[in-house]
């Protein structure tokens, strides 16, 4: 053991107190944690939790921060898992059981996955993140979601101090949502059980993604050039979280009753609406822009000029300023469209 100032090294993690957080989300907000502990290997973790810092009260458990808004300072225990990883546990000819470590990069493990002749991840190319963020969030994009190819996700039960095994029943998830999001406090996954198939059809019928493959000529659709469109389409869409801070979409596309839906749409022509049944998801994007709020700056806080979900700290915004624009634009959505928007982000 060793220990000089704030800083506590262990076998398999190290503490530090009054850690900085501004390096550890996105939006690149001030922020800082009474103590923070990054855990190289979860097999630590029972010993963790024996603490008495982490007996009385849960930790915050971050990735890379890119799907976080910190409003205030963590009076508390924040935690990362960064143990990585890609194991094959079982190929199967058709498909391949592939392990992932919690802290694994999410868009080096679709580089990884491609790279392997594996198809699927394409359309999720280029999300930022940790693989063990990916299921809480049940990260999507251009008509894919991670729920998809998730088989099992391991993760340490803090209610019972024991590793769990969950399989993709139990992990209920659904629309940017899972059990992991709903009980925030009970999990920390610390590795995902993927199930890659070796061949699929391809996705292309959502946001533009077969205008992009036309323009870029390809002679054969593969995973490959699919993901290539999506890198594409992603960085001329949205602002990047390493020039300009950012946590990506920021509110939900609504899900409202058919009719709610069906009268909005008579008032609005424009309004892009999907599904069948009795919900329809509506473009939380179309409304915020038809609100006026597309490129609306407070201070540092804004929102983008690229894309009306995506809102940004032009510099030195707080994380509470950004909130309050947040919740303006709340405001003025259900005011004018009777619709509440959800956050994507975990705001703390």
């Amino acid at each position: 053991m060793s220990r000089a100032g704030g800083i506590l090294s262990e076998p398999g993690y190290t503490l530090v107190e009054n850690a900085s957080l501004e390096g550890r989300n996105t939006f690149r907000v001030p922020a800082r944690a009474e103590i923070l502990i990054d855990v190289g290997q979860p097999g630590v973790l029972p010993q963790l939790a024996g603490y008495p810092m982490l007996r009385s009260a849960r930790p915050l458990v971050i990735g890379e921060g890119s799907n976080m808004l910190f409003t205030r300072d963590w009076p508390g225990v924040v935690l990362s898992v960064s143990a990585r990883g890609i194991r094959v546990l079982e190929d199967r000819g058709v498909d391949s059981l592939v392990r992932v470590d919690a802290g694994e990069n999410w868009h080096d493990f679709v580089h990884w996955s491609l790279a392997q002749g594996y198809w699927g991840l394409e359309n999720l190319a280029l999300i930022p993140g940790t693989v063990g963020a990916a299921p809480i969030q049940n990260i999507g994009a251009y008509g894919a979601e991670v729920s998809e190819f998730v088989v099992t996700v391991e993760a340490f039960d803090w209610h019972t101090r024991e590793f769990v095994r969950l399989a993709n029943a139990d992990c209920a998830f659904a629309y940017r949502d899972s059990v992991f999001k709903r009980d925030p406090t009970r999990y920390l996954i610390t590795a995902v059980d993927f199930v890659l198939p070796r061949t699929r059809e391809l996705r292309l019928d959502y946001a533009g993604v077969r205008e992009e493959l036309a323009s870029m000529k390809v002679d054969r659709l593969t995973p490959v050039t699919v993901a290539e469109a999506v890198m594409r389409l992603r960085t001329r869409k949205l602002p990047n979280p390493a020039l300009i801070g950012n946590a990506g979409s920021f509110f939900k596309n609504p899900v409202v009753a058919a009719a709610q839906a069906d009268a909005l749409r008579r008032d609005h022509p424009g309004l892009p609406a999907w599904g069948t049944g009795q919900t329809r998801k509506l473009s939380a994007a179309w409304i915020i822009e038809a609100c006026g709020f597309k490129g609306l700056r407070e201070g540092d806080a804004g929102v983008s000029t690229q894309h009306a979900l995506v809102l940004v700290n032009h510099g030195r915004a707080t994380g509470a300023q950004i909130w309050a624009l947040a919740q303006k634009v709340r405001e003025g959505v259900n005011q004018r469209f009777g619709v509440i928007l959800e956050p994507e982000p975990v705001v703390v």
